[in-house]
């Protein structure tokens, strides 16, 4: 069964969601992000995203508070991503109750650095999070499009022990316009030693159905639920048809 990842982005400790990554296109959707963690967990969630956009603009972990209050007053499986770049910051976010850490742009500036905390903390515990554009990785919160191939950088990383990579397209990201199909399945088809992590553009659960065939691990769901194009309940009675 495909894992239901339902996501937070966070701006000022609110729950917003951009447009392809645009800060300038900011929608609040709930200040208290415990609140919609909570309405999650209601509906049978197990796991979620989280992601500090602050954190990915200002290059440091920002919205740590909203973790710890989730991660304790929960009992969802929070994978938080955005400004995790040192030692401190990694472990900030473990020390705050993080199941897992999604890291993006230190695994192109610094790759020995992940490889550290592969190391140290296990490949259970690390996300390679890949955000591409054109089939090209993106760091910073998206503003920097890289020279670096999607599926080079898969492969580079799967020999570093990475099991889990996220890969948002960010060109269908919160457009709400569906989610890039043909892209994951070849990068199952390519790396299926890979738990691969599809994000960005989801729009109706009938495409949850058909990443579901194709054998993605997860789907992060995040503009489609807000806007209410899934519903939590449609959700609920996916996870238990399959």
């Amino acid at each position: 069964m495909i894992r239901i990842v339902p996501a937070i982005d966070l701006i000022d400790g609110k729950c917003v969601r951009l447009t392809q990554g645009d800060y300038a296109q900011k929608k609040v959707y709930n200040e208290n992000p415990l609140e919609v963690a909570k309405m999650f967990e209601a509906h049978g969630i197990e796991y979620l995203h989280l992601v500090d956009l602050d954190g990915a603009r200002q290059k440091h972990v920002v919205n740590s508070a909203v973790l710890e209050q989730i991660a304790t007053k929960t009992n969802l499986k929070v994978d938080f991503g955005g400004g995790i770049k040192t030692d401190s910051d990694i472990e900030l976010v473990f020390n705050c109750g993080a199941a897992q850490a999604t890291i993006g742009s230190v695994a192109i500036s610094k790759p020995m650095l992940l490889e550290s905390w592969i190391a140290k903390y296990g490949s259970e515990k690390i996300i390679l999070g890949a955000d591409a554009k054109d089939g090209k990785i993106a760091v910073a919160g998206w503003m920097d499009v890289t020279d670096k191939d999607i599926f080079d950088f898969f492969d580079e990383y799967q020999q570093k022990h990475i099991k889990y990579v996220l890969c948002t397209d960010i060109s269908r990201d919160g457009m709400l316009q569906g989610t890039a199909l043909d892209l994951y399945n070849q990068l199952n088809n390519r790396f299926p030693n890979l738990n691969i992590i599809a994000s960005g553009g989801v729009t109706t659960i009938s495409e949850i159905g058909t990443l579901n065939q194709m054998g993605i691990f997860a789907v992060i769901i995040g503009k489609a639920i807000y806007e209410g194009n899934i519903t939590l309940k449609e959700l609920e009675k996916y996870n238990l048809q399959y």
